[in-house]
């Protein structure tokens, strides 16, 4: 099942070391969200139990939305419980 939420929201949340950003290295050096962690989209698209603990739920974003939609998607039909953070962290530098 897919979830999501607006990332402006994220801040009321607790997330307890849940909250991945899945853009590239160098877009995560430029700016990202306290808290967050990087793991680039290819690395958890191709080995998500490398990073993820089934039993967990996960907030993630990327620069604008898309990226974070379809692997929240795609990890979901793998049994992930994952939870888009919708406008990603180009709205949420701007808030």
């Amino acid at each position: 099942m897919y979830e999501d939420i607006d990332i402006l929201d994220i801040d009321s949340i607790y997330i307890d070391n849940n909250l991945i950003d899945i853009r590239e290295r160098y877009e995560y050096i430029l700016g990202n969200i306290n808290g967050s962690i990087n793991i680039p989209y290819n690395y958890l698209y191709i080995n998500p139990s490398d990073y993820l603990d089934i039993n967990k739920t996960y907030y993630i974003y990327c620069e604008s939305g898309s990226r974070s939609r379809k692997l929240c998607t795609y990890l979901n039909s793998l049994g992930y419980h994952t939870i888009d953070l919708i406008g990603g962290y180009s709205r949420y530098r701007t808030r």
